[in-house]
């Protein structure tokens, strides 16, 4: 389920965010990576309450430093942000 939200998906509709065992924070696209995960909705809302409310700091049982943070919302602006008819990447 999303951290965010609370929204129950299969795991291919949600993002998964890992806490690596390096102590790195990422996106986990394949859902394999080992370490501690939570699960994330596509939805910028749920991306702007799990970053900015401590949401993914309690779940990942780790604080996010700043660098964290900002690599994940690049993510979620190239990869899940939906792109216009005709608009070039």
């Amino acid at each position: 389920s999303c951290v965010a939200c609370g929204r129950r998906a299969s795991k291919q509709e949600l993002v998964r965010i890992v806490r690596t065992l390096e102590g790195t924070v990422e996106v986990d696209p394949a859902g394999k990576k080992a370490g501690r995960g939570t699960y994330l909705c596509r939805m910028e809302e749920c991306w702007q309450q799990g970053l900015n409310k401590s949401r993914l700091d309690h779940s990942l049982r780790h604080s996010l430093a700043l660098a964290d943070k900002e690599g994940l919302r690049a993510y979620h602006q190239e990869h899940l942000k939906p792109t216009l008819v005709g608009e070039n990447r």
